[in-house]
């Protein structure tokens, strides 16, 4: 039986078959996901229209207290003093179930003061009560 000698021959040679088996694989991969995408089925739905729709409920224009420079807070552009703050706002609050309270604190004012204003409102009705940021 006559071996061929381990002799290096010049040029190189390539192996193929490990590339055409990659190559082979990403085809099928390819092949399977475009018959998987082309096997889906559309199912036709009958949307509601605007008409099926409960009518909107507007909400309430909130009560806006403004707090100015100097601290003081001011309803309308009058001066609100804490006597008067309780009773406007369960005024507004029974005539609105469903308004809120609104505290627009001036750029200025320190943050003290402004946290104080609002934990003033807070004290009269907790759950309605914001500060309006600019």
């Amino acid at each position: 039986m006559r071996f061929r000698s381990a002799r290096f021959s010049q040029i190189p040679e390539i192996n193929l078959i490990p590339m055409m088996n990659v190559m082979m694989a990403v085809l099928a991969f390819f092949v399977m996901i475009a018959t998987t995408l082309g096997l889906q089925q559309a199912v036709e739905i009958q949307l509601p229209g605007s008409e099926d729709a409960p009518p909107a409920t507007a909400l309430p224009e909130p009560l806006v207290i403004d707090l100015d420079p100097q601290g003081q807070m001011l309803l309308n552009r009058q001066v609100l003093n804490s006597a008067q703050l309780k009773p406007t706002m369960q005024t507004y609050l029974q005539a609105n179930p469903k308004g809120a309270v609104v505290l627009r604190a001036s750029q200025d004012l320190p943050y003290e003061q402004v946290i104080q204003a609002l934990a003033e409102l807070r004290a009269v009705e907790r759950d309605r009560v914001s500060l309006a940021i600019e």
